[in-house]
């Protein structure tokens, strides 16, 4: 067995068992530990032995992973998640959207729109215009930049989700969707 990919971690690895097969050759996931929901992402925080089920902190770990390992494939484009959020959340409106409306479609607090607004017009992704009828209502208009660049960073992130999923057979993935929906619908 090849180890995993791991992000600030020492690879640790285990042959997988049962079950666990599967999942130990994800990339970016080995199997480790006690034998329950066990894998290096439930060691990140270091609470391995603490909590009610290590599976919480296995999900949690999971999500660790793939972010980041998303977040350093789009850095190439010079975007993040939530930058390409907000141009998508652009593209799909058509039309310029007021800050406010955005920050809430990202699930953001409107003082940190503010900055990545900053950051977005200084790479000329975006640009700030009043709206015609309200001055006080300033709104968000994806330029061509950002459009070319929204492309590009999404084809990288087609890619990094094809890469992460390849080794989950399609009816398992639909089936750990409806699992992690349970959870998020409790």
């Amino acid at each position: 067995m090849k180890p995993s990919l791991t992000v600030g971690l020492v690879p640790r690895i285990r042959e997988p068992t049962g079950s666990n097969t599967q999942l130990a050759h994800c990339q970016g996931l080995t199997v480790l530990g006690s034998p329950k929901y066990s894998s290096a992402v439930n060691e990140i925080c270091g609470l391995e032995d603490v909590g009610f089920d290590p599976l919480v902190r296995t999900l949690l770990g999971v999500a660790q992973r793939l972010e980041s390992r998303v977040e350093s494939a789009l850095a190439a484009s010079g975007l993040s998640l939530t930058k390409l959020g907000i141009l998508h959340h652009l593209i799909q409106a058509g039309e310029p959207l007021p800050l406010s409306r955005l920050a809430d479609r990202i699930s953001c607090v409107k003082s940190n729109i503010t900055q990545l607004m900053d950051r977005l017009e200084a790479d000329g992704l975006v640009a700030r215009k009043s709206h015609a009828s309200d001055r006080r209502s300033i709104r968000a208009n994806i330029t061509a930049e950002g459009r070319r660049r929204y492309t590009a960073a999404a084809k990288v992130l087609e890619e990094q989700e094809r890469a992460l999923l390849k080794c989950l057979p399609e009816g398992d993935r639909r089936k750990l969707g409806k699992l992690l929906d349970q959870l998020c619908h409790d």
